[in-house]
Protein backbone atom coordinates (compact mmCIF):
# COMPACT_ATOMS: atom_id res chain seq x y z
CA UNK A 1 0.00 0.00 0.00
CA UNK A 2 1.29 3.05 -1.03
CA UNK A 3 -0.06 5.94 0.74
CA UNK A 4 -1.19 4.32 4.39
CA UNK A 5 -3.33 7.60 4.85
CA UNK A 6 -4.36 8.16 1.39
CA UNK A 7 -8.18 7.45 2.11
CA UNK A 8 -7.98 10.12 5.16
CA UNK A 9 -5.92 12.77 3.13
CA UNK A 10 -7.51 12.77 -0.34
CA UNK A 11 -10.83 13.29 -1.55
CA UNK A 12 -12.80 11.41 -3.48
CA UNK A 13 -12.17 13.33 -7.21
CA UNK A 14 -14.43 12.85 -10.02
CA UNK A 15 -13.47 13.34 -13.70
CA UNK A 16 -15.19 17.03 -14.74
CA UNK A 17 -17.81 16.34 -18.02
CA UNK A 18 -18.39 19.34 -20.81
CA UNK A 19 -21.40 21.37 -20.10
CA UNK A 20 -24.96 19.70 -20.37
CA UNK A 21 -25.66 21.98 -23.33
CA UNK A 22 -22.49 22.19 -24.77
CA UNK A 23 -22.38 18.34 -25.40
CA UNK A 24 -25.80 17.85 -26.19
CA UNK A 25 -24.70 19.49 -29.52
CA UNK A 26 -22.77 16.67 -31.08
CA UNK A 27 -21.69 13.26 -30.15
CA UNK A 28 -17.94 13.09 -28.71
CA UNK A 29 -17.14 11.87 -25.41
CA UNK A 30 -17.91 14.32 -22.81
CA UNK A 31 -15.20 13.72 -19.83
CA UNK A 32 -12.35 14.93 -19.47
CA UNK A 33 -9.25 13.35 -17.40
CA UNK A 34 -7.61 14.34 -14.67
CA UNK A 35 -4.06 15.63 -14.58
CA UNK A 36 -1.88 12.40 -13.29
CA UNK A 37 -0.87 14.09 -9.95
CA UNK A 38 -4.57 13.87 -9.60
CA UNK A 39 -5.16 10.46 -10.70
CA UNK A 40 -1.94 9.44 -8.55
CA UNK A 41 -4.16 11.03 -5.42
CA UNK A 42 -7.06 9.28 -6.43
CA UNK A 43 -5.40 6.04 -6.38
CA UNK A 44 -3.70 6.66 -3.11
CA UNK A 45 -7.07 6.38 -1.62
CA UNK A 46 -7.15 2.85 -2.22
CA UNK A 47 -7.17 1.12 1.00
CA UNK A 48 -5.42 -2.48 0.37
CA UNK A 49 -8.38 -3.54 2.53
CA UNK A 50 -7.52 -7.34 4.62
CA UNK A 51 -10.80 -8.48 2.06
CA UNK A 52 -11.30 -6.41 -0.82
CA UNK A 53 -14.54 -6.72 -1.47
CA UNK A 54 -14.65 -4.89 -4.26
CA UNK A 55 -13.18 -7.34 -6.45
CA UNK A 56 -15.20 -10.30 -4.78
CA UNK A 57 -17.50 -10.66 -8.39
CA UNK A 58 -20.74 -12.04 -6.01
CA UNK A 59 -24.61 -11.97 -6.14
CA UNK A 60 -25.87 -11.93 -3.07
CA UNK A 61 -30.36 -11.90 -2.38
CA UNK A 62 -29.88 -11.44 -6.72
CA UNK A 63 -28.16 -8.50 -6.27
CA UNK A 64 -24.07 -7.96 -7.87
CA UNK A 65 -21.62 -7.03 -5.90
CA UNK A 66 -17.57 -6.28 -6.79
CA UNK A 67 -16.25 -6.85 -9.81
CA UNK A 68 -17.11 -10.31 -11.55
CA UNK A 69 -13.72 -10.16 -13.90
CA UNK A 70 -11.86 -10.12 -10.07
CA UNK A 71 -9.85 -7.55 -11.16
CA UNK A 72 -6.71 -6.84 -8.96
CA UNK A 73 -7.92 -3.53 -7.94
CA UNK A 74 -5.96 -2.78 -4.82
CA UNK A 75 -2.48 -3.79 -6.42
CA UNK A 76 -3.23 -1.63 -9.52
CA UNK A 77 -4.21 1.07 -7.63
CA UNK A 78 -1.04 0.81 -5.59
CA UNK A 79 0.84 0.98 -9.06
CA UNK A 80 -1.28 4.18 -10.15
CA UNK A 81 0.03 6.15 -7.02
CA UNK A 82 3.46 4.62 -7.06
CA UNK A 83 3.93 6.18 -10.73
CA UNK A 84 4.38 2.75 -12.36
CA UNK A 85 2.05 2.55 -14.98
CA UNK A 86 3.86 -0.34 -16.50
CA UNK A 87 3.04 -2.94 -13.53
CA UNK A 88 -0.28 -1.33 -13.18
CA UNK A 89 -1.41 -2.11 -16.65
CA UNK A 90 0.57 -5.58 -16.31
CA UNK A 91 -2.34 -6.17 -13.09
CA UNK A 92 -5.08 -4.70 -15.06
CA UNK A 93 -4.71 -7.23 -18.18
CA UNK A 94 -4.33 -10.13 -16.38
CA UNK A 95 -7.75 -10.30 -15.04
CA UNK A 96 -9.78 -7.78 -18.03
CA UNK A 97 -9.21 -8.20 -21.83
CA UNK A 98 -11.06 -4.84 -22.49
CA UNK A 99 -10.51 -1.91 -19.34
CA UNK A 100 -11.06 0.18 -22.21
CA UNK A 101 -14.67 -0.66 -22.05
CA UNK A 102 -15.96 -1.36 -18.37
CA UNK A 103 -13.57 1.97 -17.95
CA UNK A 104 -16.09 3.94 -19.82
CA UNK A 105 -19.62 2.04 -19.54
CA UNK A 106 -19.40 -0.41 -16.30
CA UNK A 107 -21.88 0.84 -13.58
CA UNK A 108 -19.13 0.34 -11.18
CA UNK A 109 -20.09 -2.53 -8.90
CA UNK A 110 -16.73 -2.68 -7.47
CA UNK A 111 -17.00 0.86 -6.40
CA UNK A 112 -20.37 -0.30 -4.26
CA UNK A 113 -18.55 -2.85 -2.64
CA UNK A 114 -15.68 -0.05 -1.39
CA UNK A 115 -14.89 -0.36 2.13
CA UNK A 116 -13.48 3.43 1.40
CA UNK A 117 -17.25 4.01 0.60
CA UNK A 118 -18.92 2.64 4.02
CA UNK A 119 -18.26 5.95 5.97
CA UNK A 120 -17.46 7.99 2.99
CA UNK A 121 -16.84 7.91 -0.79
CA UNK A 122 -15.61 5.22 -2.45
CA UNK A 123 -12.67 5.07 -4.69
CA UNK A 124 -12.77 5.84 -8.24
CA UNK A 125 -12.11 2.52 -9.19
CA UNK A 126 -13.40 3.20 -12.84
CA UNK A 127 -12.08 6.18 -14.00
CA UNK A 128 -8.47 4.83 -12.74
CA UNK A 129 -8.60 2.06 -14.40
CA UNK A 130 -9.90 3.76 -17.53
CA UNK A 131 -6.48 5.75 -17.35
CA UNK A 132 -4.38 3.11 -17.05
CA UNK A 133 -5.16 1.58 -20.52
CA UNK A 134 -5.83 4.80 -21.94
CA UNK A 135 -2.43 6.15 -20.93
CA UNK A 136 -0.81 2.34 -22.19
CA UNK A 137 -2.71 2.96 -25.69
CA UNK A 138 -1.78 6.78 -25.77
CA UNK A 139 2.20 5.71 -24.70
CA UNK A 140 2.26 3.00 -27.07
CA UNK A 141 3.67 0.33 -24.65
CA UNK A 142 -0.03 -1.79 -25.63
CA UNK A 143 1.95 -4.63 -27.60
CA UNK A 144 0.62 -7.35 -29.67
CA UNK A 145 0.73 -11.01 -27.77
CA UNK A 146 0.71 -13.38 -30.37
CA UNK A 147 0.88 -17.03 -29.24
CA UNK A 148 4.46 -18.81 -29.46
CA UNK A 149 2.82 -22.00 -31.10
CA UNK A 150 -0.46 -22.58 -33.05
CA UNK A 151 -2.80 -25.43 -31.32
CA UNK A 152 -3.91 -26.68 -34.98
CA UNK A 153 -7.56 -26.28 -33.51
CA UNK A 154 -10.34 -24.05 -35.05
CA UNK A 155 -12.77 -22.18 -33.02
CA UNK A 156 -15.55 -20.24 -34.73
CA UNK A 157 -16.99 -17.62 -32.13
CA UNK A 158 -20.63 -16.49 -32.96
CA UNK A 159 -21.15 -12.66 -32.48
CA UNK A 160 -18.85 -10.05 -32.01
CA UNK A 161 -20.07 -8.27 -28.67
CA UNK A 162 -18.31 -8.14 -25.09
CA UNK A 163 -18.49 -12.16 -24.58
CA UNK A 164 -17.65 -12.83 -27.68
CA UNK A 165 -14.56 -10.70 -27.96
CA UNK A 166 -13.53 -11.94 -24.45
CA UNK A 167 -13.62 -15.46 -25.53
CA UNK A 168 -12.12 -15.19 -28.91
CA UNK A 169 -9.23 -12.83 -27.28
CA UNK A 170 -8.65 -16.02 -24.91
CA UNK A 171 -8.95 -18.92 -26.91
CA UNK A 172 -6.78 -16.76 -29.79
CA UNK A 173 -4.12 -16.19 -27.03
CA UNK A 174 -3.81 -20.29 -26.08
CA UNK A 175 -2.77 -20.92 -29.72
CA UNK A 176 -6.13 -21.89 -31.17
CA UNK A 177 -6.74 -20.66 -34.76
CA UNK A 178 -10.28 -17.85 -34.26
CA UNK A 179 -12.60 -17.03 -36.40
CA UNK A 180 -15.62 -14.34 -34.79
CA UNK A 181 -18.45 -14.11 -37.04
CA UNK A 182 -20.41 -11.18 -37.03
CA UNK A 183 -23.76 -10.85 -38.83
CA UNK A 184 -23.44 -6.86 -39.20
CA UNK A 185 -21.10 -4.78 -41.13
CA UNK A 186 -18.90 -4.34 -38.27
CA UNK A 187 -17.56 -6.27 -35.48
CA UNK A 188 -18.71 -5.20 -31.99
CA UNK A 189 -22.20 -6.59 -31.12
CA UNK A 190 -23.98 -4.10 -28.29
CA UNK A 191 -19.95 -1.95 -28.01
CA UNK A 192 -20.57 -0.75 -31.68
CA UNK A 193 -24.87 -0.85 -32.41
CA UNK A 194 -25.79 -0.41 -28.94
CA UNK A 195 -23.81 1.95 -27.14
CA UNK A 196 -24.16 5.72 -28.61
CA UNK A 197 -20.95 7.51 -29.58
CA UNK A 198 -20.53 10.29 -26.61
CA UNK A 199 -20.59 7.35 -24.29
CA UNK A 200 -18.28 4.78 -26.20
CA UNK A 201 -15.92 6.31 -29.58
CA UNK A 202 -16.41 3.58 -32.03
CA UNK A 203 -12.64 4.38 -32.45
CA UNK A 204 -11.86 2.94 -29.68
CA UNK A 205 -13.95 -0.79 -30.38
CA UNK A 206 -11.89 -0.48 -33.58
CA UNK A 207 -8.73 -0.15 -32.26
CA UNK A 208 -9.45 -2.86 -30.38
CA UNK A 209 -10.47 -5.03 -32.83
CA UNK A 210 -7.43 -4.15 -35.20
CA UNK A 211 -5.42 -5.22 -32.37
CA UNK A 212 -7.12 -8.55 -31.75
CA UNK A 213 -6.35 -8.77 -35.60
CA UNK A 214 -2.68 -8.43 -35.50
CA UNK A 215 -2.85 -10.96 -32.69
CA UNK A 216 -3.84 -13.41 -34.86
CA UNK A 217 -7.88 -12.87 -34.69
CA UNK A 218 -9.76 -13.37 -38.18
CA UNK A 219 -13.72 -11.34 -38.15
CA UNK A 220 -15.73 -12.39 -40.68
CA UNK A 221 -18.72 -9.26 -40.84
CA UNK A 222 -22.14 -9.61 -42.73
CA UNK A 223 -22.43 -13.51 -42.30
CA UNK A 224 -25.39 -14.45 -40.39
CA UNK A 225 -24.82 -18.32 -38.40
CA UNK A 226 -29.07 -18.21 -37.99
CA UNK A 227 -29.10 -19.65 -41.66
CA UNK A 228 -28.72 -23.36 -40.85
CA UNK A 229 -26.69 -23.64 -44.20
CA UNK A 230 -24.33 -21.70 -42.48
CA UNK A 231 -24.61 -23.13 -39.03
CA UNK A 232 -24.00 -26.35 -40.91
CA UNK A 233 -20.79 -25.32 -42.84
CA UNK A 234 -19.10 -23.77 -39.30
CA UNK A 235 -20.12 -27.22 -37.79
CA UNK A 236 -18.16 -28.96 -40.27
CA UNK A 237 -15.07 -27.37 -40.57
CA UNK A 238 -14.37 -25.71 -36.83
CA UNK A 239 -13.31 -28.15 -33.89
CA UNK A 240 -15.66 -26.13 -31.69
CA UNK A 241 -18.51 -23.22 -31.75
CA UNK A 242 -18.50 -20.53 -29.00
CA UNK A 243 -22.69 -18.94 -29.50
CA UNK A 244 -22.36 -15.63 -28.20
CA UNK A 245 -25.07 -13.75 -29.33
CA UNK A 246 -26.79 -11.75 -26.90
CA UNK A 247 -30.24 -11.76 -25.34
CA UNK A 248 -31.17 -9.75 -27.99
CA UNK A 249 -35.30 -10.84 -28.05
CA UNK A 250 -36.83 -7.47 -26.59
CA UNK A 251 -39.62 -7.49 -23.93
CA UNK A 252 -43.34 -7.24 -25.67
CA UNK A 253 -44.59 -3.79 -25.29
CA UNK A 254 -48.15 -5.06 -24.58
CA UNK A 255 -49.95 -2.15 -26.66
CA UNK A 256 -51.36 -2.79 -29.47
CA UNK A 257 -49.28 -1.52 -32.41
CA UNK A 258 -49.95 -3.40 -35.34
CA UNK A 259 -50.58 -0.90 -38.44
CA UNK A 260 -49.35 2.19 -36.45
CA UNK A 261 -45.85 3.51 -37.88
CA UNK A 262 -43.44 5.46 -35.53
CA UNK A 263 -42.89 2.89 -33.10
CA UNK A 264 -39.58 0.94 -32.20
CA UNK A 265 -37.57 -0.74 -29.94
CA UNK A 266 -34.86 0.48 -27.78
CA UNK A 267 -32.21 -1.35 -29.32
CA UNK A 268 -33.53 -0.73 -32.55
CA UNK A 269 -33.33 3.27 -32.45
CA UNK A 270 -29.75 3.10 -30.84
CA UNK A 271 -28.72 0.99 -33.63
CA UNK A 272 -30.30 3.39 -36.75
CA UNK A 273 -28.87 6.32 -34.67
CA UNK A 274 -25.11 4.84 -34.93
CA UNK A 275 -25.33 3.97 -38.69
CA UNK A 276 -26.96 7.42 -39.31
CA UNK A 277 -24.37 9.77 -37.23
CA UNK A 278 -21.10 7.59 -37.35
CA UNK A 279 -21.12 5.45 -40.05
CA UNK A 280 -23.11 7.53 -42.67
CA UNK A 281 -26.66 5.14 -43.31
CA UNK A 282 -29.78 5.84 -43.90
CA UNK A 283 -31.64 3.18 -42.08
CA UNK A 284 -35.73 2.63 -41.75
CA UNK A 285 -35.85 3.56 -38.12
CA UNK A 286 -36.53 7.25 -38.36
CA UNK A 287 -34.41 10.19 -36.42
CA UNK A 288 -35.85 11.96 -33.61
CA UNK A 289 -35.57 15.26 -35.46
CA UNK A 290 -38.19 17.42 -35.18
CA UNK A 291 -40.82 14.93 -33.29
CA UNK A 292 -42.32 14.04 -30.14
CA UNK A 293 -40.26 11.57 -28.34
CA UNK A 294 -42.11 8.54 -25.71
CA UNK A 295 -39.63 6.79 -24.27
CA UNK A 296 -40.53 4.12 -21.84
CA UNK A 297 -38.43 2.03 -19.65
CA UNK A 298 -35.86 2.98 -17.76
CA UNK A 299 -31.90 1.95 -16.97
CA UNK A 300 -28.94 2.24 -19.66
CA UNK A 301 -30.63 1.62 -22.83
CA UNK A 302 -33.75 4.59 -21.83
CA UNK A 303 -31.23 6.94 -20.90
CA UNK A 304 -28.94 6.45 -23.72
CA UNK A 305 -32.08 7.05 -26.24
CA UNK A 306 -32.83 10.27 -24.18
CA UNK A 307 -29.42 11.01 -24.54
CA UNK A 308 -29.89 10.50 -28.56
CA UNK A 309 -33.00 11.83 -29.43
CA UNK A 310 -31.75 15.03 -27.87
CA UNK A 311 -28.65 14.78 -30.00
CA UNK A 312 -30.87 14.69 -33.01
CA UNK A 313 -33.30 17.98 -32.22
CA UNK A 314 -36.22 16.58 -31.01
CA UNK A 315 -39.17 18.68 -30.36
CA UNK A 316 -39.91 16.99 -26.51
CA UNK A 317 -39.29 13.94 -24.95
CA UNK A 318 -41.01 12.37 -22.25
CA UNK A 319 -39.52 9.14 -20.40
CA UNK A 320 -42.51 6.84 -18.71
CA UNK A 321 -41.04 4.87 -15.91
CA UNK A 322 -43.32 2.16 -13.91
CA UNK A 323 -41.87 2.44 -10.48
CA UNK A 324 -43.03 5.25 -8.52
CA UNK A 325 -40.45 7.68 -8.00
CA UNK A 326 -39.68 6.57 -4.01
CA UNK A 327 -38.27 3.76 -5.19
CA UNK A 328 -35.34 5.50 -6.91
CA UNK A 329 -34.08 7.90 -3.86
CA UNK A 330 -30.71 8.00 -2.30
CA UNK A 331 -30.43 9.55 0.74
CA UNK A 332 -33.58 11.53 -0.19
CA UNK A 333 -32.38 12.55 -3.04
CA UNK A 334 -33.28 11.60 -7.06
CA UNK A 335 -29.85 10.67 -8.76
CA UNK A 336 -29.32 11.87 -12.39
CA UNK A 337 -27.55 10.51 -14.74
CA UNK A 338 -26.01 12.41 -18.25
CA UNK A 339 -28.98 12.34 -20.38
CA UNK A 340 -31.26 13.61 -17.46
CA UNK A 341 -29.21 16.59 -16.98
CA UNK A 342 -28.96 17.21 -20.81
CA UNK A 343 -32.94 16.91 -21.35
CA UNK A 344 -33.21 19.72 -18.45
CA UNK A 345 -30.56 21.87 -19.64
CA UNK A 346 -32.13 21.58 -23.33
CA UNK A 347 -35.78 21.63 -22.19
CA UNK A 348 -36.22 22.99 -18.81
CA UNK A 349 -37.71 19.95 -16.82
CA UNK A 350 -36.12 15.94 -16.09
CA UNK A 351 -38.16 14.12 -18.74
CA UNK A 352 -39.10 11.03 -15.93
CA UNK A 353 -42.75 10.89 -15.40
CA UNK A 354 -43.16 7.95 -12.35
CA UNK A 355 -45.59 5.27 -11.63
CA UNK A 356 -47.15 5.58 -14.57
CA UNK A 357 -47.31 3.33 -18.02
CA UNK A 358 -48.59 3.63 -21.22
CA UNK A 359 -52.02 2.55 -21.74
CA UNK A 360 -52.92 3.05 -25.61
CA UNK A 361 -52.28 4.93 -28.40
CA UNK A 362 -53.52 7.21 -30.72
CA UNK A 363 -53.41 6.88 -34.67
CA UNK A 364 -54.34 8.92 -37.84
CA UNK A 365 -54.24 7.01 -40.91
CA UNK A 366 -51.71 4.41 -39.42
CA UNK A 367 -49.22 7.51 -37.92
CA UNK A 368 -48.92 7.50 -34.16
CA UNK A 369 -49.96 10.59 -33.01
CA UNK A 370 -50.34 10.67 -29.09
CA UNK A 371 -49.71 8.28 -26.16
CA UNK A 372 -52.54 8.02 -23.12
CA UNK A 373 -51.24 6.87 -19.86
CA UNK A 374 -52.69 5.32 -17.23
CA UNK A 375 -52.67 8.47 -15.06
CA UNK A 376 -55.19 9.67 -17.78
CA UNK A 377 -53.00 12.41 -19.47
CA UNK A 378 -52.74 12.30 -23.47
CA UNK A 379 -48.95 13.26 -24.67
CA UNK A 380 -48.83 14.20 -28.32
CA UNK A 381 -45.62 11.12 -29.64
CA UNK A 382 -44.55 11.00 -32.74
CA UNK A 383 -41.83 8.62 -31.88
CA UNK A 384 -42.60 5.86 -29.29
CA UNK A 385 -39.52 3.66 -28.23
CA UNK A 386 -39.65 1.03 -25.79
CA UNK A 387 -36.51 0.30 -23.91
CA UNK A 388 -38.51 -1.80 -22.05
CA UNK A 389 -35.22 -4.87 -21.36
CA UNK A 390 -35.05 -7.97 -23.54
CA UNK A 391 -37.25 -11.70 -23.00
CA UNK A 392 -34.38 -13.77 -24.46
CA UNK A 393 -32.08 -14.89 -27.13
CA UNK A 394 -33.62 -15.16 -30.24
CA UNK A 395 -34.59 -18.70 -31.40
CA UNK A 396 -33.12 -18.69 -34.81
CA UNK A 397 -29.30 -19.46 -34.22
CA UNK A 398 -30.56 -21.74 -31.23
CA UNK A 399 -32.52 -23.67 -33.75
CA UNK A 400 -29.62 -23.81 -37.00
CA UNK A 401 -27.36 -25.29 -34.64
CA UNK A 402 -30.04 -27.56 -33.09
CA UNK A 403 -29.28 -26.45 -29.76
CA UNK A 404 -31.83 -26.38 -26.16
CA UNK A 405 -33.50 -23.11 -25.47
CA UNK A 406 -35.78 -21.31 -23.24
CA UNK A 407 -35.62 -17.85 -22.27
CA UNK A 408 -31.72 -18.68 -22.18
CA UNK A 409 -30.03 -21.16 -23.83
CA UNK A 410 -29.60 -24.58 -21.62
CA UNK A 411 -26.29 -25.55 -20.34
CA UNK A 412 -25.87 -27.50 -17.08
CA UNK A 413 -25.07 -25.23 -14.10
CA UNK A 414 -21.73 -23.82 -14.29
CA UNK A 415 -20.78 -25.25 -17.30
CA UNK A 416 -21.07 -23.17 -21.01
CA UNK A 417 -21.85 -26.44 -22.98
CA UNK A 418 -24.65 -26.63 -24.98
CA UNK A 419 -26.74 -30.16 -25.21
CA UNK A 420 -25.07 -30.44 -28.89
CA UNK A 421 -21.42 -31.98 -28.94
CA UNK A 422 -18.56 -29.03 -29.33
CA UNK A 423 -21.38 -26.21 -29.11
CA UNK A 424 -20.79 -23.99 -26.38
CA UNK A 425 -22.86 -20.48 -25.11
CA UNK A 426 -21.19 -17.74 -23.22
CA UNK A 427 -22.99 -13.75 -22.46
CA UNK A 428 -26.60 -12.55 -22.28
CA UNK A 429 -27.18 -15.85 -24.24
CA UNK A 430 -26.74 -17.90 -21.36
CA UNK A 431 -27.14 -15.37 -18.65
CA UNK A 432 -29.80 -13.08 -19.83
CA UNK A 433 -29.80 -9.69 -19.90
CA UNK A 434 -26.42 -8.13 -17.95
CA UNK A 435 -23.84 -5.76 -17.75
CA UNK A 436 -20.53 -6.00 -20.36
CA UNK A 437 -18.60 -6.83 -17.59
CA UNK A 438 -20.52 -10.04 -16.39
CA UNK A 439 -19.98 -10.65 -20.49
CA UNK A 440 -16.63 -10.58 -20.77
CA UNK A 441 -16.62 -12.61 -17.69
CA UNK A 442 -18.66 -15.36 -19.38
CA UNK A 443 -16.45 -15.13 -22.46
CA UNK A 444 -13.24 -15.98 -20.30
CA UNK A 445 -14.75 -18.27 -18.68
CA UNK A 446 -16.32 -20.08 -21.43
CA UNK A 447 -13.16 -20.33 -23.45
CA UNK A 448 -11.57 -22.30 -20.38
CA UNK A 449 -14.15 -24.89 -20.75
CA UNK A 450 -13.23 -24.92 -24.56
CA UNK A 451 -9.56 -24.96 -24.10
CA UNK A 452 -10.19 -28.25 -21.64
CA UNK A 453 -12.64 -29.17 -24.22
CA UNK A 454 -9.94 -29.12 -27.37
CA UNK A 455 -6.94 -29.48 -24.77
CA UNK A 456 -7.63 -31.87 -22.61
CA UNK A 457 -6.51 -29.38 -20.03
CA UNK A 458 -6.78 -25.66 -19.99
CA UNK A 459 -4.52 -22.87 -17.68
CA UNK A 460 -6.96 -20.16 -18.59
CA UNK A 461 -8.30 -18.84 -15.07
CA UNK A 462 -12.11 -19.15 -14.55
CA UNK A 463 -13.35 -15.88 -13.77
CA UNK A 464 -17.10 -17.14 -12.94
Amino acid sequence: MGKITGFLDDAREEVSERSPAERVQDWEPFHIPLHEEQRRRQGGRCMNCGVPYCQSGIIWEGRGFGCPLHNLIPEWNDMIYMGNPSHALSRLLKTNNFPEFTGRVCPAPCESACICGMYGDAVTIRDNELSVIEDAFAGKTIKRRRPPQWSGKKVAVIGSGPAGLAAADQLNHRGHSVTVVEREERPGGLLTYGIPNMKLPKSVVQRRVELMTDEGVTFVTGLDASDPAVAKRLMKEYDAVVLCCGAERPRPLGLETDGISGICYGTEFLKAAVERQQFGKSPEVPSAEGKNVVIIGTGDTASDCVASALRQKCRSVIQLVRRPREDYLKNGELPSDYAHEEALSVMGQDPRRFGVQARELSAENGVLTAVTTTDGDVIPCDLLIAATGFAGCASAVCEAFGIAYDRTVRTAEGSFATNVEKVFAAGDMRRGQSLVVWAIAEGRTAAAEVDEFLNGYTNIVRSL
